[in-house]
């Protein structure tokens, strides 16, 4: 069966490719993911799928373009469900091609990040699979996300901080401001204590 893979980064498509494979499966890559901002991040990533796919011999077909414009009209006034219409945007490219050029079905890299919206996911490519009539072919890639971590290091693979998008670059560092905050606030708090209880005071007592 040949299979067109969508790859979302270098790091995800290890095991992905390694389990198709192992079921006999003819694989090519295919790289779309215009919602990854900003370009350098772009850049970093379809560099490191390059690099990684030709050391395993797999082909990969890409689709090089950089949207941040184009993405940020399509999520703007829905940011809430922008991962769906990120899935559906990306993967829709994914089932046309694969129809086009005589695959017998396409599949996903995002299959296999726990992190991803797993279901919605599977939903979309479900109704892109009747849209474009071309197999979605379903794996759970997510049982071997642990393995796959460990060898994109040990290959000294670039590993992404955040999922792709501007948006949840902000959700990344926003966790990071929320824990400064209540620190800053724990602080304070010490601080005052220690100011109303004269702290050295007790511990001359002690």
């Amino acid at each position: 069966m040949k299979v067109l893979l969508h790859i979302c980064c270098a790091p995800c498509s290890i095991m992905s490719i390694k389990k198709l494979r192992e079921d006999n499966l003819d694989v090519t890559g295919f790289w779309y993911n215009p919602n990854i901002h900003p370009y350098m991040e772009y850049r970093a990533r379809r560099d490191a799928v390059r690099n990684y796919s030709r050391s395993i011999d797999l082909p990969v077909i890409y689709k090089d373009e950089y949207g941040l414009d184009e993405f940020c009209k399509k999520v703007i006034d829905r940011l809430d469900g922008r991962c769906k219409i990120c899935y559906a945007d990306r993967l829709a490219i994914v089932a046309k091609y694969a129809k086009d050029n005589g695959y017998d079905a396409f599949c996903t890299s995002l299959l296999y990040s726990p992190y991803q919206d797993h279901e919605g996911l599977k939903e979309v490519c479900e109704q892109l699979s009747k849209a474009f009539n071309i197999k979605f072919l379903y794996y759970d890639f997510r049982p071997y996300y642990r393995e796959g971590q460990e060898e994109a290091k040990r290959l000294g693979i670039y590993m992404q901080k955040y999922c792709g998008c501007i948006f949840s670059e902000e959700d990344r560092y926003e966790k990071r401001i929320e824990r400064e905050r209540i620190k800053e606030e724990i602080d304070k708090e010490w601080e005052k204590y220690k100011k109303e209880n004269q702290i050295e005071e007790i511990k001359k007592d002690i």
